[in-house]
């Protein structure tokens, strides 16, 4: 099925130039996205045959673009909180590549000792936590956007969730009380049109997200979310008021992956045509059109360098131990 939110960006014009970012910020913001769907390509080849990775995996191929800009834009004070489809995020804030792919084996040398897995992963060091519950971190998020601001904490707060969250009660009394105490929490809204299996148009009687939101006060955009420039000026230039109150960005973006695991089941639910539409709408090939009209990039060196790391990671995984309980209460905060 076609809506009207998939047929606005089928034929969508990407920016033609740089915007706001300079050449550090451009190759930065390209070399991540390549790294993370390098790395979630390889999760994918290594996941079966050997199934030694025993938890639900959520990737987010085709969604790279608003992890890229963050990773460029927040800083190690920022707090982020990301739903299950977690990868991006995490390695947004710079945590662990190798502590990602341990935790997926379940070792100890895992972000979280192999007790989190891909849904929940964090890493407190980096001002980085994940969460299986649906909407679950949006409360936790702005409890501590409202620390930063009784403590006049200059950091910001940024949430990111699916479209999904929006049909949670808890969304909504986070979107009010943002309003009201008028926190420094930047809400962010990957809509990529479904819901584990379940379209929009079947989910939503009015589907304009931002103009619900917008009704609570809270300053409110819609954008392209695989349109790399648009989203950076956008971030980037609200990023130092947020100290003035929240601001919900929805990016409107297609993940090409399945809901969950390496095993694709999109026919079940989605047009094959559809899923070729968006390809053509990748946010890495795209950008890298644009890069190689302004700068001159070496992707063999970059791919290489990056296939080293991400090889060395799944070595070191393999090779470590599992966490040894001898005390589950000493588990327990």
């Amino acid at each position: 099925m076609k809506s009207e939110l998939h047929e606005n960006y089928i034929n969508y014009n990407f920016s033609n130039s740089l915007g706001k970012m300079s050449i550090m910020d451009t190759l930065s913001i390209y070399e991540f996205m390549l790294r993370l769907r390098m790395v979630e390509e390889a999760i994918i080849s290594e996941y079966h045959p050997a199934d030694e990775m025993r938890c639900p995996v959520h990737f987010c191929i085709g969604q790279e673009a608003v992890s890229g800009v963050l990773n460029r834009i927040l800083n190690p004070d920022d707090y982020l909180f990301s739903h299950h489809r977690s990868h991006g995020y995490y390695l947004a804030k710079g945590c662990s590549l190798t502590g990602l792919i341990s935790e997926l084996y379940g070792k100890i040398t895992g972000s979280n000792k192999g007790l989190a897995g891909s849904q929940d992963i964090s890493s407190s060091e980096n001002n980085f936590y994940a969460g299986a519950i649906l909407t679950g971190s949006l409360g936790i998020a702005t409890g501590v956007a409202y620390s930063k601001k009784l403590r006049k904490d200059k950091s910001i707060v940024a949430c990111c969730f699916g479209e999904g969250a929006t049909d949670q009660g808890i969304f909504w009394e986070a979107m009010n009380y943002a309003s009201l105490k008028k926190l420094p929490i930047l809400f962010i809204c990957e809509n990529n049109i479904y819901a584990t299996y379940s379209h929009l148009n079947k989910r939503m009687a009015n589907t304009d997200i931002c103009e619900k939101v917008s009704s609570f006060g809270v300053k409110t955009k819609r954008l392209f979310g695989n349109d790399i420039v648009a989203l950076y000026d956008y971030i980037d230039g609200v990023y130092d008021d947020l100290s003035n109150g929240p601001v919900f960005l929805e990016a409107m973006t297609y993940r090409i992956s399945s809901h969950v695991g390496p095993e694709n089941d999109s026919h079940i639910y989605r047009p094959e045509k559809e899923i070729k539409e968006w390809k053509k709408l990748c946010p890495i090939v795209n950008f890298e059109k644009l890069i190689n009209d302004n700068v001159h990039i070496n992707k063999l060196e970059i791919v290489n360098e990056i296939s080293k790391e991400i090889s060395d990671a799944f070595t070191a995984a393999k090779k470590s131990k599992f966490f040894k309980v001898d005390d589950w209460e000493s588990l327990n905060y």
